[in-house]
């Protein structure tokens, strides 16, 4: 059991060893975004340019005809039977994956599973699949740190910290943009806020943002330079596009989740669904081969402000209804990159309504907007836009657009995609995080006092007599010399065996226990709570530090008040400054 003094923070030393971990999972994640990142241009250029090569190519200038449709039939159906002869947990766009295995997998992810997941993701998007790359990377990153971390002799928890280390890492090498990934690790992955989690997490992105530079250029992935007018009108037309992507947000989940309920009830095994979605895409890609693949050009495209309203629509309706299918038939890929492209095409289209700006500006905010509201984490939202383009003037037209975004999804959604798909699996998330209220609280704030106790010169016949006597009130009772000191805690279980083999000698020589579990007033009560729990009792005495003297008595219906109290302050409601007139009434 570990024991704390009261302080701001839970950090020891071990922080410097998970740090120097991460500088290991870092460049795991590096080496991970490159792997994918070839593979999807080779199987890119196998599958629609017939060319066994790494060479950059847009699938936007491929030649497609009808046969072409089949391309990413083909792609699902090698998915499908991966995943039912592989491992399934390649199905799906990878952070809720990564998610189910913090919180319920002890952070354990499968050697099978971070070999299968990036190939089925780059045959996937090679051969058409609108998905982006960073579900994956992130959760074969996160797979490298889980992997790494099972070689030694360590903690769940500390083993979370290097699989989320992996996962952000590789999110950064993909897309140059560290300070986006900590908040991403800190607002969907950790599931906690502390120095122990954030200061490895910052060494494995920052690790992957030096060593990135080594097969990617360091400047801004889809650079944007404009103008941020600050008029009124302007502010109402930003909070305008933050509303406009929590609405779409919402629907892009519906479609996703719909899909998926729809290809639930085929009589068909999930083997085949895959190749089903695929039909869609193809037939799709053959309606807007811009809609196919990753699609970075189209991100580059609405930030440049030169597509025409026709254009930005047919991308936007297509991109959302082979996505939403594909996504939802079980195939693998991520989402972040095609929210980008549908929350820049929402935003460009409203722009035409909107004040002129700066070329581009309208799409910028609709990214943000779109990926902060459906992945509910506004603060990533804002900053990885603002990295990826590197425009750090739109800093707060972004972060205001974010978070109307967020709140929109927050108020009309229960869950959003990534946890959706856990919910469907029986487990539950909230996504709340608060300080522990049994670490604010010390003992002497909700101990009971004064305690009923019995003498230490007692006899044990005496002894005997009271719990037999029908005056007894609790279960146990603290044993007190006459100057008030803890020797022990009396039973019933003890007076039961005392009935038939009565010990000599008074209570206070008979139960005196020098290791007796107590607590100390100053004390937070999830310490104690903790050792009682280790210990199987349910009271500890709380004494004082000097002398041993019994100050009170804490139980577990104490332990409850504290919960009771935080609940109480979250419900009551009370207007502390309000006239006497009026309270009265």
């Amino acid at each position: 059991m570990r024991n704390y003094a009261l302080g701001d923070f839970t950090l020891d030393a071990r922080v410097l060893l998970l740090a120097a971990m991460a500088l290991v999972t870092g460049t795991g994640g590096v080496a991970a975004a490159y792997v994918l990142l070839q593979l999807i241009t080779l199987c890119t250029n196998i599958a629609y340019f017939h060319d066994f090569s790494f060479t950059q190519r847009d699938l936007a200038t491929a030649i497609l005809h009808p046969a072409s449709v089949f391309v990413p039939v083909g792609g699902a159906l090698i998915i499908g039977l991966m995943a039912r002869y592989g491992s399934e947990k390649i199905r799906g766009h990878g952070i809720p994956e990564a998610l189910e295995a913090i919180l319920i997998g002890r952070s354990r992810i499968s050697l099978r599973a971070a070999v299968l997941k990036p190939l089925s993701s780059a045959i996937s998007i090679g051969t058409g699949g609108p998905f982006g790359a960073e579900g994956p990377i992130i959760m074969t990153g996160g797979a490298i740190g889980s992997l790494f971390a099972q070689l030694f002799h360590i903690t769940a928890a500390e083993r979370k910290v290097l699989l989320v280390s992996g996962a952000v890492a590789g999110m950064t090498a993909v897309f140059g943009t560290p300070i986006a990934a900590v908040l991403l690790a800190i607002e969907l992955l950790l599931f906690e806020w502390k120095p122990r989690s954030f200061i490895p997490a910052v060494v494995a992105c920052v690790t992957a943002a030096v060593e990135r530079g080594r097969f990617l250029p360091a400047a801004p992935l889809f650079p944007h330079v404009g103008s941020t007018p600050m008029e009124p009108t302007f502010v109402v037309s930003w909070l305008a596009v933050g509303l406009a992507c929590g609405l779409g947000s919402g629907v892009l989940t519906a479609l996703v989740y719909g899909a998926e309920d729809a290809f639930g009830r085929l009589p068909l095994h999930w083997m085949w669904w895959p190749a089903l979605g695929g039909l869609v895409v193809g037939i799709g890609g053959l309606i807007e081969p811009a809609a196919l693949g990753v699609g970075y050009a189209n991100i580059a495209n609405l930030l440049s402000g030169h597509m025409t309203l026709w254009a930005v629509l047919i991308l936007l309706v297509v991109k959302a209804v082979i996505w939403s299918v594909a996504l939802g038939s079980g195939t693998s890929g991520g989402v972040l990159a095609p929210l980008l492209i549908m929350g820049g095409a929402l935003g460009a289209m409203i722009g035409h309504v909107l004040p002129d700006a700066s070329p581009g500006f309208w799409a910028l905010l609709g990214m943000a907007a779109m990926m902060g509201g459906t992945m509910r984490a506004p603060l990533t939202g804002s900053l990885f836009v603002i990295e990826l383009t590197g425009d750090f003037s739109a800093i707060l037209p972004v972060f205001a657009a974010c978070t109307i975004s967020y709140a929109v999804t927050a108020l009309l959604l229960k869950r959003s995609i990534l946890t959706e798909k856990i919910a469907r699996r029986g487990h539950h998330i909230v996504r709340e995080y608060h300080v522990d209220p049994f670490a604010l609280t010390v003992a002497r704030d909700v101990m009971a006092t004064p305690v009923d106790t019995l003498s230490a010169d007692m006899t044990i016949a005496d002894t005997v007599a009271f719990f037999t006597g029908g005056a007894i009130k609790h279960k146990s009772y603290p044993v007190v010399d006459a100057d008030g000191r803890l020797t022990g805690i009396v039973s019933r279980a003890n007076v039961l065996d005392w009935m038939l083999s009565p010990p000599e000698g008074t209570l206070g020589e008979t139960v005196n226990d020098p290791n007796l579990l107590v607590g100390y007033p100053d004390e937070s009560v999830g310490e104690i709570a903790d050792r009682m729990v280790a210990a199987e009792v349910g009271r500890a005495p709380i004494v004082s530090r000097e002398g041993r003297r019994l100050l009170g008595l804490l139980a577990r219906k104490d332990l409850l008040r504290v919960r009771q109290r935080v609940s109480a302050e979250e419900s009551h409601r009370e207007g502390l400054l309000q006239p006497r007139l009026l309270r009265s009434a």
